[in-house]
């Protein structure tokens, strides 16, 4: 090798390039490649090369490329903003799930027209081809030039060392972390101005023009600065970017779908629950139609818990502050309950409960236990109350009273796999009835490292082997497993199934968890075969995570049109003309002995009314009922689909609808 020439590993193949090549002149070919990764480092492709490197090409097709793509959008657009608004101080700028967003302070919030300009102005910054430039700067010299953005300044000043600021808010990381303080210039291609700047730690796109059309701003609304309610409210725009304007075209073809089937609006529409103002924010109440969907869920749920050889319980909504230091839940988990009260004059302080497992513990040392009643499997559909700030409650899928399908079982350590085994088959199985079926799991695992670390209790070794075990029977179900390194509760690491509904969207249902500190600090024990006293394993788990939230899901899976074994109203049975009110109210009893849900529209509106009516409403079963029907004892169904299909004799049509719904057919019934 050439004493000019360098060895390097491209995709792993082996090659010799001239000293000073960039990762970029490696695929200069390929303009789809945007960033490498350099050693397992990404980063810019302007990046010198050095002897011994491994190069991987990163395509903007790929997770890390578009989240570069993403960035490389918000700064353009904070860029646009600066311009637009001289008065506007930059907030942080990160690219998230499916896009990217910038806080900024300014004046006035940002209008739709407003975006609209600024979408503009975007436009031109992109097709003027500017070049992203990485700078390694000093500490001092990084607040010497941000000197004019305050919120920078905060975030460099709680660098105590590379690194350490990472953590002050949520997306800190993409401008101050390990590693080197970076400033990122925007450079006029021709000249070499340097036009905008922002402190960033990287990597961008090696331009502007890569960003192509595949962009916009979607929304803009208010923030607070790193996440707390103490500081100021930023205005917070929110954008999107894709490799081309074909995949935008799609992305918000998607997002219009998830807006149509939008619980809150649906459930408006269909009556079925409201948040009203009265009783206060993230606690919903059931109105008929919502309550009558929550019963068919708990009922059946219910049955299958004692199918599964789970014993039903019942427990208080509040109970003595100790409890839950006695859990660890105080002061482990003191930011997610409510404030405590003192109902007993100074003689004891009380607390809404936010979790179902102290009680349950005492249920289990209520008397002596032997070895032959494990497992011990109790649940209940146990209510607790979470302290949710009001800025993250949505619908019914993040509220404070949340009703919880909860679980415990109590096993010996040589019971723990076997019991994980049979909870997640269940958990999945169940799921699986109510038509959610695309899964995968994530195993949720401790901090050992950093702050958070010391959030967590009990030992390395219990940890290990807790974490081993789940990790163990998770591979076993053939299901893709994703680490969450941090993300497990103080207690014990956890599984938690993520279901994807109809429209691709991933929601966390299902979770499991291993205890190895509550029955130590309950002081629970059984009898063993020896006659020793020893102590269970508690494992955790919640199928649906709650009944208000897996409602919302469901309400969004189905667009509003649920299963017939869950529709409220079943059928709807609408007579063409009055003359045939009696016939059309003779098949509803007939149904109704059955056990199924009707309702007749005996009301003055038109025939064409009263069908649209029920189709608005998403009733499974439309029964019609004219001259023609009546002289053959017959009804004409009409579908979901607007399909329909005439004369079916009553009794036939009687035992098609019952046989739909008792089978608990998830999809939609069909004419033949």
């Amino acid at each position: 090798m050439s004493a000019e020439n360098i060895s390097v590993s491209v995709a792993g193949e082996s090659k010799s390039v001239a000293t000073g090549t960039t990762a970029g002149d490696l695929f200069a070919e390929n303009n789809e490649i945007v960033v490498a990764r350099v050693n397992d480092v990404l980063v810019d492709l302007s990046h010198t090369l050095a002897d011994g490197d491994t190069v991987i090409p990163v395509s903007v097709h790929e997770e890390d490329g578009l989240n570069v793509l993403r960035h490389s959008a918000a700064h353009v657009m904070a860029q646009a903003v600066q311009q637009y608004r001289a008065d506007a101080k930059l907030g942080i700028g990160p690219y998230i799930t499916d896009g990217f967003y910038f806080d900024f302070d300014v004046e006035e919030p940002f209008t739709p027209e407003d975006l609209k300009k600024i979408e503009k102005s975007m436009l031109k910054i992109v097709k003027s081809g500017q070049k992203f430039q990485r700078r390694v700067v000093t500490q001092a010299e990084a607040e010497q030039e941000m000197a004019d953005e305050p919120y920078k300044l905060e975030l460099l000043s709680l660098t105590q060392g590379p690194g350490s600021g990472a953590d002050a808010a949520e997306g800190a990381s993409v401008e101050v972390g390990e590693g080197d303080i970076t400033i990122y210039d925007n450079v006029h291609p021709k000249t070499g101005e340097i036009i905008w700047k922002d402190l960033c730690r990287g990597p961008h796109l090696p331009n502007t023009k890569l960003i192509a059309n595949g962009y916009a701003l979607m929304r803009a609304g208010g923030a607070y600065w790193r996440g707390s309610e103490k500081n100021p409210v930023l205005q917070r725009i929110y954008g999107t970017a894709w490799p081309s304007k074909e995949e935008l075209v799609a992305y918000k073809e998607r997002i219009a779908e998830a807006e149509r089937r939008d619980h809150r609006r649906l459930g408006e529409e269909l009556d079925l629950f409201s948040f009203p103002k009265t009783i206060g924010p993230g606690l919903p109440v059931m109105h008929p139609k919502g309550g009558t969907i929550l019963r068919e869920m708990e009922d059946y749920v219910r049955a299958r818990h004692i199918e599964e050889g789970f014993q039903y319980v019942k427990t208080p909504h509040i109970s003595k502050e100790a409890l839950f230091y006695t859990s660890g839940h105080l002061p482990y988990y003191s930011d997610g309950m409510f404030p405590s009260m003192d109902p007993d004059n100074g003689a004891a302080l009380y607390r809404l409960k936010a979790m179902n497992c102290p009680m349950h513990n005492e249920i289990f040392r209520s008397r002596g236990r032997s070895y032959r009643e494990l497992p011990l499997r109790l649940f209940e559909f146990g209510t607790v109350y979470r302290d949710e700030k009001s800025g993250v409650l949505q619908g019914l899928t993040r509220v404070r009273m949340i009703t919880q399908d909860d679980s415990h079982s109590y096993v010996t350590k040589e019971q723990a796999p076997d019991e994980i085994r049979h909870l997640l088959k269940f958990m999945l199985s169940l799921l699986e009835d109510f038509g959610l079926t695309d899964f995968y799991l994530e195993l949720s695992t401790r901090d050992t490292e950093g702050d958070k670390k010391d959030k967590f209790i009990g030992t390395d070794e219990q940890w290990e082997e807790a974490t081993s075990i789940l990790e163990e029977v998770a591979k076993e179900t053939g299901l893709e497993l994703v680490p969450d390194p941090g993300g497990a509760a103080f207690y014990g690491p956890k599984i938690s199934v993520q279901a994807k509904d109809a429209i691709g969207r991933t929601w966390q249902m299902s979770t499991v968890q291993y205890d190895f500190n509550q029955p130590a600090r309950f002081g629970l024990e059984y009898q063993a075969s020896d006659g020793s006293r020893q102590e269970p394993v508690m494992i955790h788990s919640a199928k649906f995570g709650s009944f208000e939230r897996f409602l919302g899901v469901l309400t969004e899976h189905y667009a509003g049109a649920f299963p017939a074994w869950l529709s409220p109203v079943q059928v709807v049975g609408i007579p063409v003309a009055e003359a045939f009110n009696d016939y059309m109210g003779e098949v509803a009893e007939k149904l109704r002995a059955e056990g199924i849900r009707v309702e007749v529209d005996y009301g003055t509106d038109r025939f064409p009314k009263k069908i649209r009516t029920a189709s608005k409403e998403k009733v499974p079963f439309i029964l019609i009922a004219g001259g023609e029907d009546a002289e053959h004892g017959a009804v004409s169904f009409r579908f979901r689909d607007g399909s329909q299909e005439n004369g079916v004799k009553i009794d036939d049509a009687v035992t098609r609808i019952v046989e739909h719904v008792r089978n608990r057919v998830n999809e939609d019934p069909q004419g033949k």
